[in-house]
């Protein structure tokens, strides 16, 4: 019996990642209801209770919710760990987007000044890679939004503070939101902040450093602004400011 209830739950984990696989490849957006669990047992050639428990995990990991009496709807694309305070559910994307930002500035460019300060030859070795790799991806019209997650993880690790690198995943839904919204359009200034990002860690020059991400930063958000005003309805004078 127990060796059953073993196998049951290993296969429920492995179901939990196709599933997941399933909701993102489909997609299936947010908000919308997923097949009945006899049409889900069916497609994955599963039992019903080996679905359940998968269904169960990815409502624990925030991926699903149950809504009694209605069915199973997708919550969110991210779990808990890649989005621990839920940013990826909240609406309004152009006010997350700039609001990310925001807290990207207060954070971002101590957080390069830090890794100036304190990069190891082996964490340099590997910015320096990262710094590479999003250029030439960038370069070659690819999608370097993984690789530019890489980087500006790096650059947290760099710092040797532990608590920074914790801060990770809030500055991974910045860049994931905001290149959904820009459409990867800032090609050529990311290669050219990233560079200088790299250049002023590696030559141990913290303020360097902290200017290079600050004007990294600030492109980004003159982008965001210009989108977000191309796509508000029209404002009464004087409501134009950002609340």
């Amino acid at each position: 019996m127990e060796q059953a209830n073993t196998q049951r739950k290993r296969r429920g984990a492995q179901l939990e990642d196709d599933l997941l696989a399933y909701i993102l490849g489909t997609p299936i957006p947010i908000g919308e209801k997923l097949p009945n669990e006899f049409t889900l047992a069916q497609m994955f050639q599963v039992g019903r209770s080996t679905l359940r428990e998968a269904l169960k995990g990815l409502v624990t990991k925030g991926i699903l919710e149950v809504r009694q009496g209605d069915g199973t709807y997708v919550k969110s694309h991210c779990t808990v760990t890649e989005d621990p305070l839920g940013l990826s559910r909240l609406d309004d994307k152009y006010k997350l987007a700039l609001e990310l930002m925001d807290v990207r500035l207060i954070l971002e460019p101590e957080i390069a000044a830090a890794a100036a300060a304190h990069a190891t030859p082996e964490t340099q070795a590997e910015l320096r890679a990262l710094c590479d790799k999003v250029e030439t991806l960038c370069q070659s019209g690819q999608d370097h939004i993984p690789q530019d997650i890489a980087f500006h993880t790096c650059i947290a690790r760099c710092s040797q503070n532990r608590v920074m690198e914790m801060l990770v995943p809030i500055i991974n839904t910045a860049v994931t939101t905001f290149a959904s919204l820009t459409h990867r359009t800032l090609r050529q200034e990311t290669i050219q902040t990233h560079r200088a990002i790299t250049d002023a860690i590696l030559a141990g020059d913290t303020v360097g450093a902290r200017c290079a991400m600050v004007m990294h930063l600030t492109y980004n958000r003159q982008a965001l602004m210009e989108l977000w005003q191309e796509q508000r309805p029209p404002q009464p004078d004087g409501a134009d400011a950002l609340k």
